[in-house]
This record gives structure tokens, C-alpha cells and sequence, in this order.
């Protein structure tokens, strides 16, 4: 929390000094998700390493994705678009040829030592999601060095050589302040869990939110726990801390993947339900769906599958030598409404699914708006090596 707290401060009373990348996106593009106040100061945005690259073979490219953790659910919905969907896709295009891929469970000594085993065995290219910003950044170096590119997917990494992928989550964090705060009508104690603590997108978000709540004298932030993106997790520290503050709760907003475990903590705690925010966990999606004025809206900070094909599609484009302008590509979360669950959830849904809701990958970020970000678009499917 002292982090958010002083990142916060930060963009409050620093302007941060913008390189070419950001001048080169249009203007539409810069003003929503660029903005030098709703910006985390570490998020890398200067002109990206690869404007002029060319890997050093061409395809069918061999990839390496260097996961930090298969945990949770999100992670689990990842790698089923991942093994089911994207891998078969490109193989089919004859542009890839295999995807080798390691688990370090949240240890970064191992997902440095498992990158850097990969660039030995001859990968074409790394992605990694979710990882510590600065931890990885001499071995994406290392792999800089030997003409393989590092993308970080859903998240940032701060090594000029790494391209980065994801929702602008200061953003994302602060539509998830706003919401609450209308939701309580502007007033009352609310608990705040992040996700797991170090990881950017964790921060980022966690910054927008405090940085909308503070807006709002008459709401305090009682409380702050760690979900670690994990139901079981998130279940575990919302009981714990039900269970030592009696005190009036009048809200929770929860990074996913741990609305589930807010809905189970709350139920089983006896204390009135209260909102909490709901991201793309079904079983969190049903509930609200068997009790509609429960909530006003979810907000999809990061469907897995879209925002990991996001990153992929990034990362491709690079491959084929399209020279990403920026060193991180942002989009913008997306909210739903009632009608809207209605219609992508079912009515015999359940409560207890652990399942996810994915917006669509070319709702997230579409061919037509990644074109923007590079200096030489073309459609990555459509690609015939020379």
C-alpha cells in the first residue's frame, strides 16, 4: 500500500516527460489512455527498441512463454486459449513452430533462470504475463542481446528492450473507484484487495483506485488486503479481516480473479452482502445475474484470453518486422451492463463456476486498432516471409 500511496503522489504533483512513442499514437488514443494524470510514472513509454528490427530468421518461429504462475483461474483460462486456440491458429498459418513452455510460481529467480534457458535453446521470442517490473530486466537484456525479443503481456516490464501489452490499469483502477463510489452514493467504508502485491498490473490498478477514492472525503479506505488474484486466497484474507474489523462495510473492490472469493467470504461471514466489484469470474457474473440490483455494472479489466492473444498479436506483428512506435500498447477496460450479462451469461448458469467471460479478442484490441501502434501495419495472419 505504501507504494500506491506514494505513486499516487506522484502523479498528482509530477508531470512526466513523454517520448516520441506517445507523440506518434493519435490524438483520440493519447488523450483516454495516455494522459500524464492517469499514467503509473514507471510505465515505460518511450519509442520501443524494435521500431527497425527484423528477427533473424524467418517463420515458423519458436516461442517461449515464461509463465510466473498457474495458480488461479485466470491463468488457467489463459492457457486454454493458449493450447486450444492460438497455437493451433498459427500453426495452421505456418508461422510458428512449437511453443515451449515453463512454470516458476511466482519465484523470480526461476522465471530468469527458465528465460534464460530459453533463449539458449534457440527461441525466435519470450512472453511473460504478469510479472515483477524490474526483476526480469537484465535477463530481457540477455535476451536482447541475442536477438530475441521479451513481451510482456498484461503488464509492464521497465527494460527498454521489453514490449509491453495490457490495459492502461490506472485507468482501470480508477473506473473501478468511480463505480464504487457512485455505488455507495459517495459515501462509507470500503476494503480494497489487490491482487498480488509487486506485479505492475497489481500496482497500477491499485493506484487508480486509491487515486479515485481520494476524491471522495466521505469514503475511507478501511481496510487493504492481498488476494493474490486467487479466490481461495481472497476468500481466506476478506474472512480474516471480516472477522477482526465489526466495524460498518460498505463496499469491496477486488482485482480478478478473486470476486469469487469476495462473494464467499461475504456469505459466509452472516453480515449483510454488500457490492464488490465483478470483473469476469462467471460464478461472480451469475450471482449477479439471480440478484440484478445488486451491482450497476462490471468492469472487464483484463478477459484472459484477449488480453494473452493481445500480447500474442503484439508480439507476431513484431516478428514480421511491422515496428511496434511505443514500448507498452495500451487499451481501455470495458464495462457491462444488466442487458448486456443477459445476454453473454445464461440463465442456468452457476454460482460456482470458476469459469471466465472473454469479451473477444477483437473487441479488446482489433487488428484495426493495433494498426495504429506500429509503424508499418499489415494484417500478422496474412504474412508471407521473403
Amino acid at each position: 500500500m505504501l507504494r500506491s500511496l506514494a505513486v499516487v503522489a506522484t502523479i498528482a504533483n509530477v508531470t512526466p516527460a513523454f517520448a516520441g512513442g506517445v507523440d506518434e499514437l493519435p490524438k483520440s488514443i493519447q488523450d483516454e489512455l495516455y494522459s500524464k494524470d492517469m499514467m503509473d510514472p514507471m510505465q515505460p513509454l518511450a519509442e520501443s527498441a524494435y521500431r527497425d528490427w527484423k528477427p533473424k530468421k524467418g517463420p515458423p518461429w519458436t516461442i517461449g512463454y515464461a509463465s510466473s504462475y498457474a495458480g488461479n483461474t485466470w491463468r488457467a483460462d489463459v492457457m486454454k486459449r493458449l493450447q486450444e486456440e492460438i497455437i493451433p491458429k498459427w500453426k495452421k498459418l505456418g508461422l510458428i513452430k512449437d511453443v515451449i513452455i515453463t512454470q516458476s510460481n511466482l519465484n523470480d529467480s526461476t522465471q530468469i533462470q527458465q528465460m534464460r534457458q530459453l533463449v539458449d535453446q534457440g527461441v525466435d521470442a519470450i512472453i511473460v504475463c504478469c510479472s515483477n517490473p524490474t526483476s526480469l530486466n537484465q535477463t530481457v537484456e540477455y535476451a536482447h542481446q541475442r536477438d530475441v525479443p521479451v513481451f510482456s503481456a498484461v503488464g509492464y516490464l521497465t527494460s527498454p528492450y521489453a514490449v509491453n501489452t495490457s490495459a492502461n490499469f490506472v485507468v482501470g483502477g480508477s473506473m473501478l473507484g468511480e463505480w464504487m463510489a457512485k455505488q455507495i452514493n459517495g459515501k462509507g467504508n470500503v476494503l480494497v484487495v489487490e491482487g498480488i502485491p509487486g506485479a505492475s498490473a497489481s500496482d497500477s490498478q491499485n493506484v487508480g483506485v486509491l487515486k479515485a477514492l481520494a476524491k471522495y472525503p466521505d469514503i475511507k479506505v478501511v481496510g487493504q488486503v492481498a488476494g493474490m488474484w486467487t479466490d481461495q486466497v481472497a476468500q481466506s484474507e476478506i474472512q480474516k479481516w471480516l472477522a477482526t474489523n465489526p466495524g460498518d462495510l460498505n463496499g469491496i473492490i477486488i482485482q480478478s480473479a478473486s470476486e469469487l472469493g469476495a462473494l464467499r467470504a461475504l456469505q459466509q461471514s452472516g453480515r449483510d452482502m454488500v457490492p464488490f466489484s465483478i470483473g469476469g469470474e462467471i460464478g461472480a457474473l451469475c450471482y449477479w445475474r439471480n440478484n440484478k440490483d445488486f451491482i450497476s455494472q462490471a468492469i472487464h479489466a483484463w478477459p484472459p484470453g484477449d488480453d494473452f492473444e493481445f500480447g500474442w498479436n503484439v508480439m507476431m506483428r513484431t516478428l514480421e518486422g511491422q515496428g511496434p512506435k511505443i514500448q507498452s500498447i495500451l487499451t481501455k477496460p470495458q464495462t457491462m451492463t444488466y442487458d448486456q450479462l443477459e445476454k453473454a451469461v445464461p440463465a442456468d448458469c452457476s454460482e460456482d463456476s470458476d469459469g471466465w467471460y472473454n469479451v473477444g479478442a477483437q473487441n479488446w484490441a482489433s487488428k484495426d486498432y493495433l494498426d495504429q501502434f506500429f509503424l508499418r501495419p499489415a494484417d500478422p495472419e496474412a504474412f508471407k516471409a521473403n
